[in-house]
């Protein structure tokens, strides 16, 4: 499609809401039951990412990130293209003391809605995301925090209980840091979508106009907006919600959407780009894909009827030895992901690869053998029954092509019988964390530029995983790195944590990706940088 074409078929959908790509999405309605109404001047952006909860609390995956970006303020962020944490919301943020961190909020702040936005709601928003505590929410990631006091309405003091804590400021720029209404929001449970939206309850760039779960969202520039950003760069941006990606590669395709993210097949991506009219975009990598197991439910895991902690742990370390990493890559992602052999991604600092050596073949490759001397080694009957399951409609197209490599490369040896099962993603993370999978998928999109973002979420007591597993080394060696300000000392740490975690197996990484947008040649203003997060109030046309 030419420049002139898609800018005609745009002006189409924008002039007749109920066609193109609304007509896919659904129809929205606003606050006061009308009809969602586009400006010509909006960014269409289309995503395969489904929102688990607005409010904060209660969710902790990108698709949800995502629009929280937008529509809360956070005290402190990254600036676009940096890593430094400085303040967003706040004035001035800084460590007052070796566990005392000090945030100064200007005077005058307010919601959208034109409620007073103070230090209480801070306190308000941390007291509220420990006592909630959601199992799918990012509580787990303050388990630093002691408690916050607020001297006066522009002072919040968050008291920390480990000193030196180098990953606090980072925390804040993440799920947990979004500040939320305290006139709105409830203090000991998740907050309903409808009841945010029409309280007109958010102090980001932007304000959500109309609402359609999982269908459409339309974003309007918040007036009331004071933070790092300068004003919203459009007039407001319309997010649209695909079930497919290959309905979103043909709506980025027929310029029904200005810019696609999350998440198009790497052979979608590769077409698209020999579009003269569309431009591909990548940016850093921190995205992998792994398999958590269930320490409860797992073949012979501690709840199950022949529970036995060695033949489960030989049961995992035979998946681990059996995992083709290398065909995965390259047969299911077309080399888009590269194959992954630590819990911490490669280019972050203390990262280590001691899954190449422990498992497999020991150069990386899988190994039969060596799996099935595990299982015999360990008395476990073969085939091993494994039930395992994925979600179809979270983690990209590729999803199904990926479990059903995995099971074949599980079963080839007879050394697994494997019952696969694909779960749409709202119930998948409800099931998750009651102990229905004793297998599954995830990926992870870190919160933050960290080695420690992917230690402290997984591996801690009280994890996101909420997979039963539980290691008294490993969590006081994550609390003594994330306390430790020598970083050569640091990264020792992080690479004897690696080691521990590589040993005990309570999840399996095997891929890791980098970001990719597809936006219409024209769209400006799209940066994936290390803060992994779609700013769209910068982007224009």
């Amino acid at each position: 499609m030419t420049p002139t074409k898609r800018a005609r078929k745009r002006a189409l959908l924008v002039a007749v809401p109920a066609v193109g790509a609304l007509a896919l999405a659904g129809c929205a309605t606003d606050a006061g039951g009308g009809e969602a109404a586009l400006s010509g001047d909006s960014i269409l952006v289309g995503t395969t990412d489904a929102v688990t909860h607005l409010d904060p609390a209660g969710s902790y995956d990108n698709g949800s990130l995502t629009l929280q970006t937008q529509v809360f303020p956070y005290l402190v962020n990254t600036a676009p293209g940096s890593t430094e944490v400085v303040p967003d919301l706040a004035e001035s943020a800084e460590f007052t003391g070796p566990s005392e961190y000090t945030v100064t909020l200007p005077e005058g702040l307010e919601w959208a809605n034109g409620n007073p936005l103070t230090a209480s709601d801070v306190k308000f928003t941390f007291d509220r995301q420990l006592a909630i505590a959601d199992p799918n929410g990012p509580s787990s990631l303050l388990f630093n925090l002691d408690s916050v006091e607020t001297p006066d309405d522009t002072t919040v003091v968050f008291h920390l209980k480990s000193e030196n804590d180098q990953t606090f400021p980072h925390v804040l720029t993440s799920f947990p840091g979004a500040i939320v209404d305290e006139d709105t929001f409830s203090a000991d449970s998740v907050t309903p979508d409808d009841e945010i939206v029409d309280a007109n309850a958010f102090g980001g760039p932007y304000s959500i106009s109309s609402y359609t779960f999982n269908e459409i969202v339309e974003l309007t520039p918040n007036e009331s907006y004071q933070g790092l950003i300068d004003a919203a760069a459009n007039e407001g941006v319309v997010i649209n919600y695909y079930a497919e990606s290959s309905n979103l590669k043909l709506a980025v395709q027929e310029g029904e959407v200005d810019l696609a993210y999350r998440s198009l097949s790497p052979s979608d991506v590769e077409d698209l780009s020999g579009d003269d009219s569309l431009a591909v975009h990548e940016g850093p990598g921190g995205e992998i894909r792994y398999i958590v197991f269930n320490f409860h439910t797992q073949p012979h895991g501690s709840e199950t009827d022949d529970a036995d902690p060695e033949k489960a742990l030989a049961v995992r370390q035979a998946v681990a030895d059996l995992i083709d990493r290398d065909a995965l890559s390259e047969d299911v992602y077309d080399g888009t992901y590269t194959p992954l052999f630590s819990h911490i991604p490669e280019g972050f600092a203390g990262a280590t690869e001691p899954l190449k050596e422990l498992y497999g073949d020991g150069d990386g490759g899988p190994s039969a053998d060596k799996a099935a001397q595990r299982l015999e080694d360990a008395g476990v009957e073969t085939p091993v029954a494994l039930s395992l399951q994925y979600s179809p409609d979270h983690y990209g197209p590729n999803s199904a092509d990926e479990y059903a490599a995995i099971e074949q490369q599980l079963e080839a040896d007879g050394l697994f019988d494997v019952t696969l099962a694909g779960t749409e993603w709202v119930q998948y993370s409800d099931d998750r964390v009651n102990d229905v999978y004793p297998a599954y998928q995830l990926g992870w999109f870190p919160d933050y530029s960290d080695a420690d973002n992917y230690l402290t979420p997984f591996f801690l007591t009280e994890n996101f995983l909420v997979n039963h597993y539980e290691n008294q080394e490993v969590n006081d060696l994550i609390l003594q790195q994330a306390s430790t300000p020598d970083a050569a000392e640091r990264e020792e740490l992080i690479g004897q944590i690696q080691q521990i975690v590589a040993e005990d197996l309570s999840t399996v990484p095997y891929l890791q990706g980098a970001q990719v947008a597809v936006a219409a040649s024209d769209v400006s203003g799209i940066e994936l940088d290390a803060s992994f997060k779609l700013r769209m109030s910068l982007l224009s046309r």
